[in-house]
C-alpha cells in the first residue's frame, strides 16, 4: 500500500527527500520565478524548527519552575499559619496556668 503525503502532512519532513513540485497545468509556462538554490534556507529552516522546539521546552521548564516555587510558597504559608495557631494555643495555656497558680496562691 503506497500512501502519498499531502502538503500539510508530508511523508517526510526532510525537504531533500520530498518529491519535487510539478508545474501547474493551468499556469502559462514561464510565469513562475526562476528556481534558486535553497541550501541555506533548508539549514536555517531545520535550525528554526529545532529552536522552536527548544523554545517550547524552555517555556515548559519555566512554567514548572514557577509552579514549584508557588507550591513551596504555599507550603511555607501553611507552616506559618500552623505555627501561629500553635503559638496562640500555647499562650492561652500559659495564661490558664498562671491564673490557676494565682488562684491556688490566693486560697
Amino acid at each position: 500500500m503506497n500512501i502519498t503525503g499531502t502538503i500539510d502532512r508530508p511523508l517526510t519532513n526532510d525537504p531533500k527527500k520530498q518529491a519535487p513540485m510539478k508545474p501547474s497545468t493551468n499556469e502559462p509556462a514561464g510565469s513562475a520565478i526562476e528556481d534558486f538554490t535553497t541550501t541555506g534556507a533548508t539549514g536555517s529552516r531545520q535550525n528554526r524548527t529545532r529552536e522552536m522546539q527548544l523554545i517550547q521546552e524552555a517555556l515548559a521548564r519555566a512554567h514548572m519552575h514557577d509552579r514549584l516555587h508557588e507550591a513551596e510558597r504555599e507550603r511555607q504559608a501553611v507552616r506559618l499559619a500552623t505555627a501561629l495557631r500553635m503559638q496562640r494555643r500555647a499562650e492561652r495555656a500559659s495564661r490558664r496556668a498562671r491564673r490557676a497558680l494565682a488562684m491556688a496562691v490566693m486560697q
